[in-house]
């Protein structure tokens, strides 16, 4: 398994690092996992994984040295989305995305060069879209209506695009794609989790959300159980099910800023080409509409998610606790103390303008 130097790889990898498969059958374990088809566990970083138990190569996987490392692998995962928005946030847009395609391309072509039968590429449940019209929930072979747009969905929709040219040019190396949902663990920071670090949950007026979750640990036991049974072709992962957003409220004891869905997408694409907002108004679609996956596949093979949505919302809750941000930009001290400049840049900052407008006989 191959994933991106730095913290947030390390974040989402902390399950399984990496693994070069074996063939042969055994009994299946936890997760739907059959550990016996796993042969030794291979890391391939940058920097040595805080994990026990693997053998651990050195290499940059941006780099063409890669396939050196990748020698005598069976199958690999690799992970494209990214959990540490700081980090991307400090990139900007435009590196972030040259170093996601670069990433992408150098593990596709290592591992075709080196001779890896399968690889893992995770990206995200995102990719699909968050529409008003999506079943509940979204099946595996669904289409990807996302925006490509500059946020980090979109440069998940260039690795999509990346691997399906993949497929046809490296006939030899098996591809799996796998979208999991809203990924929450320990480490984990994205646009989804600072949803809950904001004083209110925003909401758009006659939005209904589902909410469904996936726990790094889970997305490991799922990756494990993809390359253990050459599970091909494209699948998704995600807590059964999903939370409403009243079922959010109930369970966060947060109470909600409701908005019309002009008022919202008009402030946060203003704050964000002056650069206040570090996402694009695209992004609260995924806070609005539904975007759940039914994972059918992986249940089918056997794949047992340990994290219900409830356990995931209180893990997250958990990992955020004493962070504050609004609209997805975290507060440090000196930003709470501007006090009323820190509420100008936040959406649920227009709560009170638009009251205001509506007393005066205006519309939001």
């Amino acid at each position: 398994m191959i994933g991106t130097a730095g913290p947030a790889s390390r974040a989402v990898l902390r399950a399984l690092v990496s693994a070069a498969a074996r063939g042969g059958a055994a009994p299946q374990s936890h997760g739907g996992v059959d550990e016996a088809r796993i042969g030794a566990v291979v890391a391939v970083d940058s920097e040595r994984p805080p994990v026990g138990g693997v053998q651990f190569r050195h290499a940059d996987p941006a780099e063409p040295g890669l396939v050196d490392a990748l020698e005598g692998v069976h199958a690999a995962a690799y992970v494209a989305t990214s959990t540490n928005l700081a980090r991307d946030l400090a990139m900007g847009s435009r590196a972030r995305r040259e170093h996601s395609l670069r990433v992408a391309q150098t593990v596709i072509t290592a591992a075709a060069a080196a001779g890896v039968r399968h690889l893992v590429v995770v990206t995200s449940a995102q990719t699909f879209g968050a529409l008003a019209d999506n079943p509940v929930p979204l099946e595996d072979d669904a289409p990807l209506r996302a925006s490509s747009d500059e946020g980090q969905v979109g440069d998940l929709m260039d690795v999509e695009q990346l691997i399906r040219v993949a497929r046809d040019v490296h006939p030899g190396l098996a591809i799996t794609t796998l979208r999991p949902a809203a990924l929450v663990g320990d480490g984990v920071d994205t646009v989804l989790t600072r949803h809950f670090e904001a004083p209110r949950l925003l909401t758009l007026r006659g939005a209904d959300p589902a909410w469904q979750f996936c726990h790094v640990d889970d997305l490991g036991s799922a990756v494990a159980l993809v390359m253990a049974q050459g599970v091909g072709g494209e699948v998704s992962a995600g807590a059964p099910g999903h939370l409403s957003q009243s079922d959010l409220e109930r369970l966060t004891g947060m109470r909600r800023v409701e908005l019309s869905m002009a008022a919202a997408m008009g402030t946060a694409d203003r704050l964000h080409r002056v650069g206040v907002l570090p996402a694009p108004a695209s992004d609260l679609a995924f806070v609005a509409f539904p975007w759940a996956v039914s994972a059918r596949t992986l249940l089918g093979r056997g794949w047992v998610p340990v994290h219900d949505n409830e356990t995931c919302l209180g893990v997250l809750l958990t990992t955020i606790r004493g962070s504050h941000a609004v609209a997805a930009r975290r507060l440090d001290r000196k930003d709470a103390a501007l006090g009323a400049a820190s509420a100008a840049v936040a959406l649920v900052g227009t709560a009170a303008i638009m009251r205001r407008r509506r007393r005066k006989g205006s519309t939001a």
